[in-house]
């Protein structure tokens, strides 16, 4: 019986022993990829605060007080250009057509 006894300890160090150098390399893993997750998480916030921000729209010109159909035409012409650089939103170059053409 003290063979069975000595390896049945024996067997029980070598299972404690394994299960903790498994523990251990599995936290060591874990680390690695929280570690990894982290650089890119702060590389993807790097490259949104070094992306160049949009040009704050431009306003199109004021209509003049006289009113004009030319002057309107111009500024027509003028406000689709700026839509066409991306310069102005689809919103922002409705409100201005609304607002040039008086309606």
């Amino acid at each position: 019986m003290p063979g069975l006894i000595r390896g049945m300890a024996r067997t029980a160090v070598i299972a404690g022993t394994a299960t903790s150098v498994s523990n251990r390399v599995s936290r060591r893993q874990y680390n690695r990829w929280a570690e990894k997750d982290q650089q890119q998480y702060e590389a993807q916030q790097y490259e949104q605060q070094a992306a160049p921000q949009p040009p704050p729209a431009a306003a199109a010109p004021a209509a003049p007080a006289a009113g004009g159909a030319t002057d309107r035409i111009a500024q027509l012409q003028q406000l689709g250009e700026l839509k066409q650089q991306g310069i102005l939103t689809d919103e922002e170059f409705a409100a201005e057509k609304a607002r040039i053409l008086g309606s």
